[in-house]
């Protein structure tokens, strides 16, 4: 594309004709339908649509938790078809932040420990690594509670430890499934609002898929989809 030659570093992801086909029994099922993808760095986008549209296995493609059926993607203007196994766990590690509904916390690790984790593997220094988990634990509304485990928490308190774990290590992009579905309003609020912080004030990208209309109403841009495929793409900035 024109656009991309001109402006290699505009795009933080790239989807081109993406397809991702699935077997159940002798039936293929077609979870994403040649789907094709730009989003901008700094951008704050939602996937919504109903259940079954293909939000989640774009989100997965995207971060590398799956490979694609067909077509290409790109991540910082790197095709993720070239990297290794190994290289790809590092883009995650490094450059992408989760937010997954179902918390994906362990459960023997303490709110600390859990948010900490991240920055261990990337071997940062103690005494930042202190200072920078402690930080975003007080900024999703988690201060005093570092020492609980997850069993100890509520599914709100659950899901701001999963938000501060994607977001301590300031990635390039944060992808997140349903960061709203099982929190409280306020707390939902507090989280959007440090969310949209992050985005104005360090540039990170943010992919959501939602059901949530406050979510919606907040972010820059609303992608459609439906069976697979992007109906509608609404920029609003």
């Amino acid at each position: 594309m024109s656009t991309t030659e001109e402006t290699p570093h505009a795009h933080i992801v790239r989807m081109q004709a993406v397809s991702k086909l699935y077997m159940q029994g002798k039936i293929t099922v077609t979870a994403l339908d040649r789907v094709t993808l730009e989003v901008d760095e700094g951008d704050f986008a939602a996937l919504c649509g109903p259940s079954g549209s293909g939000k989640s296995t774009l989100l997965n493609l995207v971060g590398g938790l799956d490979e694609p059926s067909e077509g290409r993607i790109w991540l910082e203007n790197r095709d993720l078809a070239e990297y290794s196994r190994s290289q790809v766990a590092r883009v995650r590690r490094d450059r992408i932040g989760f937010v997954f509904q179902a918390y994906n916390l362990v459960p023997v690790m303490t709110a600390y420990e859990n948010a900490e984790f991240v920055l261990r593997l990337q071997s940062v220094p103690d005494a930042e690594r202190h200072e920078r988990v402690m930080a975003v634990l007080q900024e999703v509304g988690l201060d005093g509670l570092e020492h609980r485990r997850p069993d100890e928490m509520s599914g709100g308190q659950q899901q701001r430890v999963a938000i501060a774990r994607a977001i301590v290590t300031r990635p390039a992009i944060v992808l997140a499934d349903e960061p709203t579905a099982n929190v409280d309003s306020v707390t939902a609020d507090a989280i959007l609002d440090l969310m949209q912080k992050l985005n104005r004030e360090e540039g990170i990208t943010f992919l959501f898929s939602t059901h949530d209309q406050r979510l919606m109403a907040r972010t820059h841009r609303l992608i459609y989809m439906r069976d697979g495929r992007i109906e509608r793409d609404d920029i609003r900035r």
